[in-house]
Order: structure tokens, then C-alpha cells, then sequence
């Protein structure tokens, strides 16, 4: 009894234009403009992107080895066991 979505309301002056996905070509021009941009836009963030990444990688590297250099045990303590 009730109206579809979609169809609520009438709305006048409205013109709405679709293309099927069946006629739409999916890749067209993926090779040709969309791997150079690609390209383009990498270059333009890795120097945004990259640098906090390093530092993180370092500063977490260097952690790790600290805290596996602290849970060693001194050979100097136990030099007198037997």
C-alpha cells in the first residue's frame, strides 16, 4: 500500500542522468592515467607520510633492544658458582 523508496516524494525541476554498469567500461584508462597519478600522488605524500614512520620504527627498534639488553643476566654474578 505504501510507497518504495525512491518514490516518497515528487520532486519538479530535478533531471537525473545514469549510465547502466553493463555499458560502463570498469578499467578505462586505469593503465594511461591511473598508474601515473598513482605515482604522482606517492611522491607528493612520502615526505609527509615517511618520516614518522622511520622515527617510529627506530624509536621502537631501540626499545626492543634495551629491554633485551636489561633482561640478560650478568655473567659477573655468578662467576663463583660452581
Amino acid at each position: 500500500m505504501g510507497k518504495g523508496f525512491g518514490e516518497l516524494a515528487y520532486v519538479r525541476g530535478i533531471i537525473k542522468y545514469s549510465l547502466s554498469p553493463f555499458e560502463q567500461r570498469a578499467f578505462a584508462g586505469a593503465l594511461t592515467s591511473g598508474v601515473p597519478n598513482m605515482f604522482r600522488r606517492f611522491r607528493s605524500q612520502v615526505l609527509r607520510i615517511a618520516p614518522p614512520f622511520i622515527m617510529a620504527y627506530m624509536v621502537y627498534t631501540s626499545v626492543e633492544a634495551a629491554h633485551h639488553k636489561t633482561m640478560r643476566k650478568n655473567p659477573a654474578d655468578y662467576e663463583n658458582d660452581e
